[in-house]
């Protein structure tokens, strides 16, 4: 399948942002595949990014980006693809695209920098990067529920951080990106998501989930960060 040039520069775009990263699929895209007391620690997440600023513009998410601190290399960055089992994708207005996210993580202490995310309608492409830069700590095996992730585009005021880079100028402004800013809300929809992942995923059906819900978002941060980068 060939790919037009304005994806393939939006998806530079995206490298460039998070730097070189290790390409990570996610778990349990086969039904087949198992839990096991030997199983890395699993983490699960919803999220949906939607845009209200230029509404005719919904980003979908491509990768989740994770680090480990202090990253100084591609193996210190995993980028969890989209996959189809992932994908809830309305594309609307009112409701955005919406995710099922599973993160596969060794032991150790990792940060999830945020959503990457594209929106292609012709002629326009338009990259967007939800910052989260949320503290997570990988442990004893098991599956965990990390929370909603909400990240919605508002018309940016002042010198609040940008949704996406300013470049190319004529699609990122038109989408939004430029000229929007991300609101972001991580909130407990265990009740809700829950029964979603276990219908969805197999191994997930008889799997016991520990709720460990991230930390709330903190814009400061986020705006220190993307003042720096």
């Amino acid at each position: 399948m060939k790919v037009r040039l304005p994806v393939l520069g939006a998806l530079c775009l995206a490298f460039a942002l998070t730097g070189c990263a290790t390409r990570t699929q996610m778990p349990f895209q086969n039904d087949a595949d198992r839990l096991t007391e030997k199983s890395k620690p699993v983490f699960l997440m919803t999220a949906t990014i939607k845009n209200a600023y230029r509404t005719s513009f919904q980003p979908k998410l491509l990768v989740v980006n994770v680090e480990k601190p202090e990253a100084k290399e591609a193996a210190d960055r995993l980028n969890f693809v989209m996959d189809d089992k992932a994908r809830n994708e309305t594309g609307t207005a009112e409701s955005g695209n919406t995710y099922l996210l599973r993160l596969e993580l060794e032991p150790g202490h990792y940060e999830i920098r945020g959503l990457t995310s594209l929106v292609s309608s012709f002629p326009i492409n338009g990259f967007f990067f939800a910052p989260m830069h949320s503290p997570l700590e990988s442990k004893e095996p098991g599956v965990f529920y990390l929370g909603h992730v909400a990240a919605t585009v508002r018309e940016r005021q002042g010198e609040e951080f940008k949704a996406g880079p300013s470049l190319p100028l004529l699609d990122q402004a038109v989408a939004g990106a430029s000229g929007g800013t991300f609101e972001i809300e991580i909130t407990d929809q265990f009740a809700t998501d829950e029964a979603v992942f276990r219908s969805k995923f197999p191994p997930l059906a008889d799997a016991k989930i520990t709720k460990a819900i991230l930390p709330g978002f903190d814009r400061a941060k986020a705006q220190k960060w993307w003042e720096a980068h």
